[in-house]
């Protein structure tokens, strides 16, 4: 992505570097087929300029989720083009939600504190009122009006989780798993319950159904994130996300963290925080049977591919303290059939042979372990 890319980006033709005329004209084009309004209509050239803008924003969003979020974007060209485009544009909006609190600052910039709540007014004025400021948020309005089931509620939740990121003021400890599980739900829960409109439902479910597996596979996919930065955020950011009390029960201290040492305790540690994130992957598969057709591959694929991280850190050693587990683009193109197979009703009666093999163990894990 090139440098620069979440700046503030004003439109050619707009005055003031800001909410100028072709901005105007982007939201009267925008709401022009839903709106009561009579005072006035968007002329020919205003809709031109507003959907070159919009085309051209899209194409951007595009880039930025490839550029940032690989599987995601993988899992994304698998959908029907208007899908496809409104997951990027949600994901944006959650990328510079995120490089709010995670960019590099300078001196003179203003606090996280006052960005993030400068972003959550932004947000809001844009549900509301149909504002926007840049060029970036010209595709969340357009699903914003496509969309109209869209909530506002699981944006400023993750406007909340970014609170729980920043140095001083919010959380870089977390005690239990309770707790970890809120960061997680703000963070990346909340992607499932922003994309479940876009996704839609199968005849015969509700998005009240479809909520609970949304939610499970975005802390599937956190924690997997976490596992896998274990040693990055230690290092680097001095977070430490594993459970305190996870920590203290496996025999694993911060300091081990920091000096990047991988030992029994650890391992055992790691094994019990995959076989949690596994159980939250397992939710989430129950949701894709109650999606929309055209969604359940893009879905299907995207928690197949980020789920073999998972077994990256098993093929590591569980040393994700000095190695980073990563899942080739080749790796990923490779699963994509597999993932179309387990979308199919064959699949309930004649699974892959490696996926029975795993159900297999689990069972008897299950049974070993005792009421």
């Amino acid at each position: 992505a090139a440098p620069g890319l979440f700046e503030t980006k004003p439109p050619a033709g707009s005055v003031n570097g800001g909410t100028g005329d072709a901005y105007a004209a982007a939201y009267a084009a925008a709401t022009s087929s839903t709106s009561t309004s009579t005072s006035s209509s968007p002329s020919p050239e205003q809709i031109e300029t507003y959907r070159k803008l919009l085309d051209e924003a899209y194409e951007e969003s595009g880039v930025v989720t490839e550029a940032f979020a690989k599987t995601f974007y993988l899992g994304t060209k698998l959908m029907p083009p208007e899908a496809q485009r409104a997951i990027w544009a949600i994901y944006v909006w959650c990328r510079r939600t995120d490089e709010i609190v995670d960019a590099p600052r300078q001196p003179d910039d203003p606090g996280m504190l006052t960005d993030l709540s400068a972003w959550e007014i932004r947000t809001e004025n844009l549900w509301q009122h149909g504002e926007v400021v840049d060029v970036l948020d010209l595709p969340l309005l357009d699903v914003r009006v496509n969309y109209p089931k869209l909530d506002i509620t699981p944006f400023v939740d993750m406007v909340r989780g970014m609170l729980m990121d920043i140095p001083d003021l919010g959380q870089d400890r977390y005690d239990t798993f309770d707790e970890l599980h809120l960061y997680c739900y703000r963070v990346a829960g909340t992607v499932g319950l922003m994309s479940m409109p876009i996704f839609g439902c199968a005849d015969g479910f509700t998005e009240a159904e479809a909520k609970e597996p949304a939610l499970s596979l975005g802390v599937a996919f956190q924690i997997t994130n976490i596992l896998r930065d274990v040693g990055e955020d230690a290092t680097t950011r001095g977070r430490v996300y594993l459970p305190q009390k996870d920590m203290e029960r496996f025999g694993v201290t911060e300091q081990q963290l920091f000096d990047q040492r991988v030992d029994d305790n650890y391992i055992a540690l790691m094994k019990y925080e995959i076989d949690r994130a596994r159980m939250y992957y397992e939710r989430a598969k129950r949701g894709v049977p109650m999606l929309s057709p055209e969604s359940r591959l893009p879905v299907q694929s995207s928690l197949d591919c980020y789920g073999k991280i998972l077994d990256k850190i098993e093929e590591n050693g569980y040393d994700t303290l000095t190695m980073r587990a990563y899942v080739s683009k080749w790796e990923k193109l490779f699963e994509i059939p597999f993932s179309w197979y387990r979308t199919q009703d064959v699949a309930k009666v004649l699974p892959l042979p490696w996926d029975s093999a795993k159900e297999e163990e689990k069972t008897k894990s299950l049974s070993s372990s005792g009421p």
